[in-house]
């Protein structure tokens, strides 16, 4: 049947190729230009929209509960250094432990909105696991950002002995 038309075979390969690459088009190459152009669309749009990650509702709510957060562990600095080291004093003399050391105030301690202290307690170690929780659940003295529980050498004439000490940093709020 081919004969009749005496039609080269270079032009029977040709025409093979080209119906080759319409089909090979339809199937593979046109979904895949489609979503090439689709995603040239969209990003364009999400440039001129501008920045779409501003939420204003989302950092509203999310300051909303820093600042609760930030006022359970709020303290007035002014009177931080006497009324709460006494109420301090009082939990650790309930659980028959010694608040035994408060450094003077090390400016290098001090942020804008924050300062750490450091107080030392001595006793034995239930007692002062007791003192921590009974720090931590107690409300407007701060918020314990560490603690070290060490067992240290007391040098003695007869004998050594240990004493038992931890050491503990509040981080407070800062109000005034």
């Amino acid at each position: 049947m081919l004969e009749k038309f005496k039609i080269k075979n270079e032009y029977l390969l040709i025409a093979g190729t080209l119906l080759l690459l319409i089909v090979a088009y339809r199937l593979a190459f046109a979904r895949t230009i489609e979503a090439w152009q689709l995603h040239n669309r969209l990003q364009k749009r999400v440039q001129q929209s501008g920045d779409v990650s501003y939420q204003p509702g989302y950092l509203e709510r999310r300051n909303h509960n820093f600042n609760k957060i930030l006022r359970l562990y709020q303290a007035d600095t002014i009177n931080y250094r006497s009324n709460i080291l006494s109420v301090i004093a009082l939990i650790a003399q309930g659980e028959d432990v010694k608040l035994s050391e408060v450094p003077s105030v090390d400016p290098s301690y001090h942020t804008d909105g924050s300062l750490l202290e450091k107080l030392r307690f001595e006793g034995d170690y239930f007692s002062l696991l007791k003192v921590l929780n009974r720090l931590q659940s107690t409300g407007n003295i701060g918020i314990i950002r560490s603690a070290a529980i060490m067992a240290i050498k007391m040098p003695s004439s007869h004998n050594e002995s240990r004493k038992v000490v931890m050491d503990v940093y509040f981080v407070v709020a800062t109000t005034g």
